[in-house]
């Protein structure tokens, strides 16, 4: 019997646009169900790579935004051993994992560079799906069309998006799933 797909909704907080010269402040993951049941959650807060700077945009969209600041720089622990506690968490779930995210392009770039570098593996191999993109197709629009401004009211839970990771990978899974859902049973 082949294993349901765990559609893994990640947000990732970064100090810059890259990896390497730029750290990834925190990370989180919700894996649901296709048929949207929230199975788990994981989150870290991560120490910064040795060597990295803040880029100065990024810095200063974060002093725009202390709470969310804070909330990423709380119990930070070195990237090595998060990384290593993810993947035990990802080859934990009950299917095999597909990275989603908003956008991917973005937050997969963090979580496969970190995950190779510190853990030497990804369980999400090169694959990630973008919800943008999903819309795009659903809605039958061009991509830079397909923004959450421009997205079905239908599509939306009443879920905070707070640039606290966790909180956004949350309302981006469920928003994942409600797209799924309507595209499905078209």
């Amino acid at each position: 019997m082949t294993k349901p797909e765990i559609y893994v909704s990640t947000d990732i907080e970064a100090d810059g646009p890259i990896p390497g010269p730029h750290s990834m402040l925190s990370f989180a993951s919700a894996a649901y169900t296709a048929e949207k049941k929230l199975i788990k959650t994981f989150s870290a807060n991560l120490e910064t790579l040795p060597g990295a700077n803040a880029h100065p945009e990024t810095q200063a969209w974060w002093d725009k935004n202390q709470e969310a600041w804070q909330a990423c720089r709380e119990n930070c622990q070195p990237p090595e051993v998060a990384m290593k506690d993810y993947v035990t968490w990802l080859k934990s779930l009950p299917g095999k994992p597909v990275f989603v995210g908003y956008p991917a392009t973005y937050d997969f770039m963090f979580i496969y560079w970190y995950l190779i570098y510190f853990a030497g593996e990804s369980p999400f191999s090169h694959s990630g799906l973008d919800i943008k993109t999903y819309a795009m197709a659903v809605l039958k629009t061009n991509y830079r069309e397909s923004a959450k401004k421009n997205m079905p009211k239908r599509w939306f839970d009443k879920l905070p998006h707070t640039h606290v990771a966790l909180d956004d990978a949350i309302e981006q899974g469920a928003l994942f799933c409600n797209i799924m859902r309507e595209a499905h049973n078209k």
